[in-house]
């Protein structure tokens, strides 16, 4: 029999808040429950300062890929299978999956006995209600899943369908959650408050400012020490930077490097940085006339001096990118480096018959990467190719990446399935056209990677894929990306997360 569940606004605890001019940002205009209240200026509070705002708890909708949501919604539910701090997979609702000979079947089978914070079971139809939600609702999270479909076979086990072969669906499901079944598409309310088989449940919850956590009493997992997380958003850099340094919040990641030098001169702080599936990636519009001819691209991405760039303005988060995905992500398979040599380069583009008097249309979004788009310009400035730095809004971004107006696209790119075919396999097939370039030969490599789940085998069609997209030049491929972490020294159980997704639900142990 089908659960049914209504989560309506007389279900849930509301109390009246009131905002004043003089109220503290964690207390401001918050939405709290009536449950426990274990907050409160002990040693067992933790207070983070992330780098994103989280503005919905809803991972099924319009913000669920979103980095704040993403955030939140790992400590509140649970997913089938999730990413651990390095990017391999482990279970999570799932104690155990397997694909069908073809790959086109993935059967889970869930732990027994996992409950939601309101005491409820969690079974099968709750994922498969959760997964037509999200399938429903069409946000970001569901373009991983065009035309799949998921059924239950019983209560302990539910079987995803997907209309081709793919051997990527674990790292895929690490962006779904589940939620419980009766959980309506547009049910805001039950957000408010949301029910959830995670470590943490919601004590309040400020879109764009604060989320407050409390442990999970009904959690079926090892339970969290402390007594409560509040993540706060603190856009200014030097505001957030200054609140670690006084003890105001505990831990902070996506620190720029030159601030990196001060904050590991304080004996208070730990800092570290960690390898994360981002790299810098600089597409070439392979339909643009003038760069149609892979010499062409080559011969351009010769000209830039990479390696001297990342040195001055990435010393410690950049590295030379050797691939055109990074070394956490399965499928990396390490290329030969392209060696800076502008005099070669320029000759190149002589024989190639380029012509050195257009500009080339370099757009990125974003004032952070401003510095770096600066120092490319002025090194192809060097070899004679002209291009002109477009910054875009990010929406505008967006539309013309897609409708490819651009000769040059950067983008720091991730790959939060820690899986090469959602970045290779989905973005470089003549299907996508996300750069104009279309090379049969890599289709059919792509395809084939995506219909082994042997990740031996997968792998080596990934690295000859890669060799392909390498020598043609299908882009510039200068940096893979490591994310800055600064916490309290005198944390325990704090583990820097490579997709910039810490958890939270370790601090405060003594990390055996």
């Amino acid at each position: 029999m089908t659960k049914t569940r209504a989560y309506g606004r007389s279900r849930l605890i509301r109390l009246a808040t009131t905002c004043t001019a003089g109220a503290a940002l964690l207390a401001a205009c918050s939405t709290t429950s009536g449950g426990d209240d274990n907050g409160g200026g002990n040693s067992g509070d933790l207070t983070v300062a992330g780098t994103y705002p989280i503005e919905s708890l809803d991972p099924h909708g319009t913000q669920g890929a979103s980095t704040g949501t993403q955030l939140a919604a790992q400590e509140i539910f649970s997913r089938l299978v999730k990413p651990t701090a390095d990017g391999t997979l482990k279970g999570d609702l799932a104690s155990s999956w397997k694909p069908n000979k073809d790959v086109t079947q993935w059967t889970f089978t869930l732990r027994s006995g996992v409950t939601f914070s309101d005491g409820s079971a969690l079974d099968a139809d709750d994922v498969v209600a959760s997964f037509q939600r999200m399938i429903t609702l069409n946000g970001p999270n569901a373009g991983n899943f065009p035309g799949y479909t998921m059924t239950k076979v019983s209560p302990t086990e539910v079987v995803l369908k997907s209309p081709a072969p793919d051997a990527s669906v674990p790292g895929k499901l690490g962006t779904f959650y589940v939620l419980p079944s009766g959980v309506g598409k547009e049910d805001t309310a039950f957000f408010d408050h949301p029910v959830g088989s995670g470590p943490f449940t919601v004590h309040g919850f400020t879109p764009g400012q604060s989320l407050v956590l409390v442990p999970n009493k009904k959690y079926g997992g090892t339970k969290p020490v402390l007594h409560q997380v509040t993540v706060r958003n603190v856009p200014d850099l030097s505001a957030r930077l200054t609140a670690l340094r006084t003890g105001e919040v505990d831990v902070v990641w996506g620190i720029p490097d030159d601030q990196l030098a001060s904050l590991k001169g304080d004996k208070k702080l730990t800092v570290r940085t960690v390898p994360s599936s981002a790299e810098f990636t600089m597409w070439f519009n392979s339909s643009t006339p003038a760069l149609k001819d892979a010499k062409v691209r080559r011969a351009i991405w010769q000209a830039v001096d990479f390696r001297t760039i990342i040195a001055k303005l990435y010393p410690e988060t950049g590295k030379p990118a050797d691939a055109p995905v990074t070394g956490v992500v399965l499928g990396h398979v390490p290329q030969s480096p392209v060696a800076y040599d502008p005099a070669a380069a320029k000759a190149a583009l002589t024989a190639a018959g380029f012509d050195f008097s257009k500009k080339l249309r370099l757009q990125f979004a974003n004032d952070e990467f401003r510095p770096f788009i600066q120092a490319v310009v002025s090194d192809l400035q060097k070899a004679g190719v002209r291009a002109d730095p477009l910054e875009k809004e990010q929406a505008t971004f967006t539309e013309d990446l897609i409708a490819l107006k651009w000769d040059i696209n950067f983008q720091q790119l991730a790959t939060p399935s820690y899986d090469a075919a959602s970045n290779l396999g989905r973005l470089y097939t003549c299907a996508a056209n996300r750069m104009g370039y279309c090379n049969k030969q890599l289709d059919g490599l792509l395809a084939s990677a995506g219909a082994t789940a042997d990740k031996q085998k997968r792998t080596h069609l990934y690295g000859r894929a890669s060799q392909i997209i390498w020598r043609d030049a299908v882009g510039m491929y200068p940096m893979s990306v490591s994310i800055a972490y600064a916490w309290n020294s005198d944390l325990k159980g704090f583990v820097p997360d490579a997709s910039g997704l810490p958890d939270f639900a370790t601090v405060g142990t003594d990390g055996s």
